[in-house]
């Protein structure tokens, strides 16, 4: 007897490599054009148009227009950590690209994943707020302790306007380099817009690595 949901239709429209390649150009949160994701999935545009209906029709982008253009984005954060996911058992199994970019090793150092940090530098921060008692887990839940409020309203975020906001305040995001948590949830996407606001860090324009200043790399290990 087959029960349960059926995953072979998502799994299907993530599997085909032009559209995994679509998906991926949009983990950082960003919208972006049928044109843009033609040449991020190396596909004409006719054939990314066909994927773009596909994706859409099965719940994991939505189309936004604005004036003339049509934008692309992911559906919400789930698809994302789904993505993030299975970039890790990819990766675990030996699924890496033929020809890796040189951004690569940039990419497992720091990266925008559906706009909260992620790769060893994301992961540095969730470990170091885990350990200084900022979050605290309970089994795979994560919450924010009173000192945490503490600290995270001295780092500048207004933790009253987050927490009247239906998304999650904290939620783990398994690393798919790294293979461990860093911090999801709108206190992750805050503090990355925090770090940018500070000039810590900018995120590279033509892929999801985030680019730290000498300064911002001095500020990140003193704070996490």
């Amino acid at each position: 007897m087959k029960e349960g949901p059926d995953i072979s239709h998502v799994a299907a429209l993530i599997g085909d490599p032009a559209r995994a390649n679509i998906l991926t150009a949009l983990m950082d949160g960003r919208a972006l054009t049928a044109s843009e994701l033609a040449a991020e999935a190396g596909v004409g545009l006719s054939t990314a148009s066909s994927h773009l209906a596909k994706l859409t029709d099965g719940g994991l982008l939505v189309p936004r227009k604005q004036g003339r253009h049509k934008y692309f984005a992911l559906a919400n954060r789930d698809v994302a950590s789904v993505l993030e996911a299975l970039m890790g058992l990819a990766a675990s199994q030996g699924g890496a690209r033929v020809r890796p970019g040189p951004k690569d090793q940039t990419l497992r150092q720091a990266r925008v994943c559906y706009n909260h940090l992620a790769g060893s530098r994301g992961v540095q921060m969730y470990e170091a707020l885990r350990s200084a008692g900022a979050i605290i887990e309970t089994g795979d839940d994560v919450s924010l302790t009173p000192k945490g409020e503490s600290f995270a309203t001295g780092f500048g975020v207004d933790l009253a306007r987050l927490k009247t906001s239906k998304a999650p305040l904290c939620r783990t995001c398994l690393d798919w380099s790294e293979r461990r948590n860093h911090l999801a949830g709108s206190l992750g996407r805050a503090l990355l817009s925090e770090m940018e606001t500070r000039g810590w860090l900018r995120r590279d324009e033509n892929s999801r690595a985030i680019l730290f200043t000498p300064s911002g790399k001095v500020a990140f290990d003193k704070t996490f």
